[in-house]
């Protein structure tokens, strides 16, 4: 805090009386509180130009301390805002989500029905060409079996025929 310009910020608040206090015990230098006693004017008048010293520079005060109480005021309201804000956008994001959740709920569901529906389609089919094959097998199993009867009765009429043809050839050069 010298000669130059410095860029700390003092907040001061307002207690009961409308006595300036100053927050979190900052010292401040006689020069210092000479400059905040001046009034901030475009024109630059001292103070020695006013009506009384001591009302004046309290008035400043006053005014300096609503401005900064106005300025603290409105950054709570901008930060509250903010935070409103930040909470909508938040819902939108978490409905939004949840919209997208039940959207893929309700497709795996569809997906799941038509596959169930897949399946027992082909159990059906399934179960139809298991039935046609035993039919087929019930016809073969009764074709061979015909033809087994036949074969034997060739056979057996083969036989007999090569029985009877021996015989006779036998009785013919004995």
């Amino acid at each position: 805090m010298g000669g130059g310009s410095s860029t700390r910020r003092v907040t001061f608040e307002a207690d009961e009386n409308e006595n300036i206090t100053v927050v979190k015990g900052v010292r401040l230098s006689d020069s210092v509180i000479d400059r905040m006693k001046e009034p901030s004017s475009p024109g630059g008048r001292p103070q020695s130009q006013h009506r009384s010293g001591s009302g004046t520079v309290d008035e400043e005060l006053k005014k300096r301390i609503a401005e900064e109480l106005a300025l603290e005021r409105a950054r709570r309201d901008s930060e509250a805002q903010k935070r409103r804000l930040f909470g909508k956008l938040l819902e939108r994001e978490r409905l939004s989500s949840n919209e997208h959740l039940t959207r893929a709920v309700l497709r795996e569901r569809a997906a799941t029905e038509e596959e169930r529906q897949k399946a027992q389609r082909f159990a059906k089919q399934l179960e139809e060409k298991d039935r046609e094959l035993k039919k087929h097998d019930a016809y073969y199993k009764e074709q061979l079996a015909r033809l087994e009867e036949r074969s034997a009765q060739f056979y057996k009429v083969t036989t007999e025929q090569y029985q009877k043809a021996a015989d006779e050839v036998s009785a013919r050069f004995k």
